[in-house]
């Protein structure tokens, strides 16, 4: 793990420990929220914002040409750094979650709930209405799970044996939060053809669905990575992988625009996996896209303070069919 990486991640993961807040906050006057549209399509992002924006110049700007250019209708963030759901909530006249740590929610439809957290800060969740005219409502849930040890670091830059990778999936707390995460969704996934549960974020893991390919991977095969065996056993799937299912010809990167290489533009080549997700569950939700998004061309660490694209991960958003 690059110095730099241990230390802005350090700093997030302090955030994250920090108590969450559980009242559902309001963004700006009813009348500038944009009216819920009517069921049938639901555009669902996940996006790491890198403390917050800070790490890049006018980074709440940046911020915002994403959500305008891409048009999701809810968003699940970590690293807000306790303020940038609820700054650019603002600034789009939406409803919004802020936890005082990593986590923040915004939505263009109604928050209905309080939050709900798992312990640590390392996942929340609250119910939105996408549709007035029924009452229809999702589980809108975003996760940020441990970060140290990396798994493709043990992989690829120690070569250890997958059960001590295993091993250590287990000392980095994320095979624990991925566990609690799925049982505080058991019932809400057991209800999710009436009321879909859809759980995004930043893992800091590969996917299971991905290291299949001992070519692609450091010259390891298949590697049964916990944290997202675990909610696929819990009944989600992840949306990116029903469209796209071959790893090999679409890996689908979102770590790391920005660490081409271990120290960012010097050093041995970072490991590129796909850690950010968005998974879901319920028959009312169907795949129409999911895509991986980065914009422009961004300048590795450390010359990145003028990149377009304000953060180091890529972000995911999915369309689904709402109906």
């Amino acid at each position: 793990m690059t110095v730099t990486r241990r230390i802005t991640l350090a700093l997030a993961a302090t955030a994250v420990a920090a108590a969450v807040t559980t009242a559902t906050a309001l963004a700006g006057p009813a009348e500038e929220r944009a009216k819920p549209k009517a069921a049938g399509e639901l555009r669902v992002l996940s996006m790491n914002l890198w403390h917050g924006g800070a790490q890049v110049d006018d980074g709440l700007t940046k911020q915002l040409a994403v959500i305008e250019k891409h048009r999701p209708d809810v968003v699940g963030f970590q690293e807000t750094s306790g303020h940038a759901a609820k700054d650019l909530a603002a600034k789009l006249g939406w409803e919004h979650w802020q936890s005082s740590g990593s986590l923040g929610i915004i939505s263009r439809f109604p928050i209905t709930s309080k939050a709900e957290t798992i312990s640590g800060g390392a996942g929340a969740g609250v119910r939105i209405r996408v549709d007035e005219s029924t009452g229809q409502e999702i589980e809108l849930w975003t996760a940020h799970l441990g970060y140290t040890p990396y798994g493709p670091y043990d992989a690829c830059f120690d070569q250890m044996p997958v059960d001590q990778i295993m091993k250590r999936e287990a000392e980095s707390g994320r095979t624990g939060q991925a566990t609690e995460l799925a049982a505080a969704l058991k019932s809400k996934i057991a209800n999710a053809d009436e009321t879909p549960v859809l759980v995004v974020g930043d893992f800091n893991s590969p996917s299971h669905l991905d290291w299949t390919d001992a070519n692609q991977h450091c010259g390891y095969g298949k590697v049964d990575w916990p944290a997202t065996k675990i909610v696929a056993e819990a009944g989600l799937k992840d949306s990116y992988r029903e469209v796209h299912p071959d790893p090999a010809s679409d890996p689908a990167t979102t770590w790391s625009p920005v660490y081409p290489k271990h120290d960012g533009s010097t050093g041995e080549p970072e490991p590129q996996d796909r850690i950010d997700f968005v998974h879901y569950a319920g028959g009312k939700l169907s795949v129409r896209d999911s895509s991986v998004i980065v914009e422009g061309s961004p300048s590795p660490y450390p010359d990145h303070a003028g990149n377009a694209w304000p953060t180091d991960h890529a972000a995911v958003l999915t369309t689904f069919g709402l109906g």
